[in-house]
């Protein structure tokens, strides 16, 4: 099949686009309100951009809760999202209000980060902690007014557990992180295998 989305509908009962780029790294971000209310909601719209500055970001649809409170305070923390906390994980994409803090309501442990002061999920066995550079308008062709916004953050603190490093290096079987496949579907990841990059 081919449709172009801009001028014709794709005549299925999902949007398809949800699951062609997957699987996706899942931003479980927590923030802190101006007024000090704790806030986690996860992001399927998530990702790496540099390594110089080390930057990650997430895409929020509609001014959500983290992105004010981004905006307002200039700190987030990205939360790895694994196997063993997906049910938490889902918890906290409830659609609450602001005031409604999503560590209870999932059942999360929290403490300030190191060098931030937004939160980080205690029981996650990964976090960055980030400061906020930038936020950017995400605009189509034609223009128009932002309905989605790309948050943009500096990693300025890493917390790895000790128990998931082998050798000296990360070892994602252990990890078991979570990944948004589209639709209602996830998976973890939990088989790896090893390239070699081409020799020019």
């Amino acid at each position: 099949m081919f449709y172009a989305p801009r001028t014709e509908p794709h005549g299925l009962p999902h949007d398809p686009f949800l699951a062609l780029v997957a699987p996706r790294p899942i931003g479980w971000i927590s923030t802190l309100s101006a007024d000090g209310v704790r806030n986690l909601a996860p992001y399927s719209y998530f990702a790496a951009f540099s390594t110089r500055p080390y930057v990650v970001g997430f895409s929020s649809s509609g001014r959500k809760d983290s992105l004010v409170n981004v905006e307002a305070t200039g700190e987030f923390v990205f939360n790895l999202a694994v196997y063993d906390l997906r049910e938490a994980m889902n918890a906290s994409s409830a659609g609450v209000g602001p005031e409604v803090d999503e560590f209870t309501l999932a059942g999360l442990t929290s403490v300030p980060g190191r060098v931030v002061r937004a939160p980080r999920v205690v029981e996650t066995p990964v976090a960055l902690e980030c400061v906020h550079t930038q936020t950017v308008p995400i605009l189509g062709k034609a223009g128009g007014e932002a309905k989605n916004w790309l948050v943009l953050g500096e990693v300025v603190g890493i917390h790895i557990a000790d128990e998931v490093l082998t050798n000296g290096h990360v070892d994602i079987t252990r990890l078991r992180p979570l990944a948004r496949l589209g639709y209602r579907d996830y998976a973890s990841i939990d088989t790896i295998f090893e390239m070699d990059r081409p020799r020019a």
